[in-house]
């Protein structure tokens, strides 16, 4: 696939307002063509992503999205902060005692913060503030970043089978947990009697398990790891200092969703450009910020206009606490290891690791 990409900030905020001229309907698009078998094995599944929020327009998306924004107001992400700090705590308690070690035959060996802490905030948040179930995190894991790789990378066909495998069992359990849900106060019930099917509550859900924990768990890691990497700054997060600004630089620079795609529906103009009908636009959200720029520059790595995440202020805020309370329960540790491997997709990144060892 070949895209005009679209690097200048103003111009990816212009493309997100223009949202007749530039369409969400490949936002949700497989990069990679699937082939024949892995689309039997998740026809097999009835998986289905009708589009609703993400991929959507109009009266359907504004429904919707309604509705989804009413369990994230900003009142109740204002109200989850000690619940994450508490969390954190428990986390890094865990991953100080891995540290330390048991008894003499059984000597404190490095953790990976990725997966000991990252991992297990954000799922349990987004739980709590939706009312749905979630499966056991190694579980959710699994799914979410074979799910990412499915559609945002660039698996060959034999790879395609495995990840369709995953992916038609994630949206089995799903389908079941919304129709079950029918009639309760949970999100999806929520979604089933503003009308919408089960399989545009499926479609919705489906993402939004992945983007609503999933991309907080990688934006944490990828926190933790560039923190650190300055043990001075490290030491000051654990004296007590605030993760806001390094939170902000990272989601500036490098946040875990760090492109989006967009479609042309018709021939328009972009920046002189001409495109023509069809073309596929790659919208660069982080990383071409002037260095003087207003200090909101961090907040394009959460889209712009109509479509801007419902969940920015608490990815945001899950990060800075979660930083802040692992820096204050480990402050003797370091990077170990070599460089960790990075998950690097179409349109998400971050460290797949983040090693330490106590000093």
């Amino acid at each position: 696939m070949s895209y005009h990409v679209v690097q200048d900030p103003e111009q990816v905020r212009e493309v997100l307002r223009r949202i007749d001229d530039f369409l969400p309907t490949n936002a949700l698009t497989s990069v990679v063509p699937l082939s024949p078998a892995a689309l039997r094995i998740l026809s097999r599944a009835r998986f289905a992503l009708p589009p609703v929020l993400a991929s959507a327009t109009g009266e359907r998306h504004r429904l919707v999205r309604s509705v989804v924004a009413g369990f994230f107001t900003p009142a109740k992400v204002a109200g989850i902060g000690p619940r994450v700090r508490e969390l954190t705590r428990a986390r890094a308690e865990a991953a100080a005692a891995a540290l330390a070690g048991g008894p003499v035959d059984q000597p404190g060996g490095p953790v990976d913060l990725a997966a000991t802490i990252a991992a297990h905030i954000p799922p349990v948040i987004m739980q709590e503030l939706t009312g749905f179930p979630l499966p056991d995190p190694a579980v959710l894991k699994r799914w979410s970043q074979d799910s990412l790789e499915l559609f945002w990378g660039w698996p060959d066909e034999d790879r395609q089978l495995e990840l369709a495998r995953t992916a038609a069992e994630f949206y089995t359990w799903l389908r079941a947990e919304v129709i079950a849900s029918r009639g309760g106060g949970s999100l999806f019930g929520a979604l089933s009697a503003a009308g919408l099917s089960t399989a545009e509550v499926c479609s919705l859900g489906y993402f939004l398990l992945i983007a609503g924990q999933e991309t907080t768990a990688l934006l944490i890691g990828t926190a933790l790891y560039r923190a650190l990497q300055d043990p001075a700054h490290w030491a000051r997060l654990a004296g007590g200092g605030s993760a806001r600004e390094l939170v902000r630089t990272v989601l500036a620079v490098e946040p875990s969703v760090h492109t989006w795609r967009r479609a042309c529906p018709a021939d328009t103009v972009l920046g002189g450009t001409e495109l023509p009908a069809g073309s596929e636009i790659l919208l660069e959200l982080a990383g071409h910020h002037d260095p003087d720029a207003a200090p909101t520059a961090y907040s394009l790595a959460f889209g712009h206009g109509l479509h801007r995440c419902l969940g920015a202020k608490l990815a945001e805020l899950e990060t800075v606490l979660a930083v802040e309370e692992t820096a204050r329960a480990l402050p003797g540790v370091r990077l170990c290891g070599p460089e960790p491997d990075w998950l690097r997709l179409l349109s998400f990144q971050a460290p797949l690791t983040v090693t330490v060892e106590a000093l």
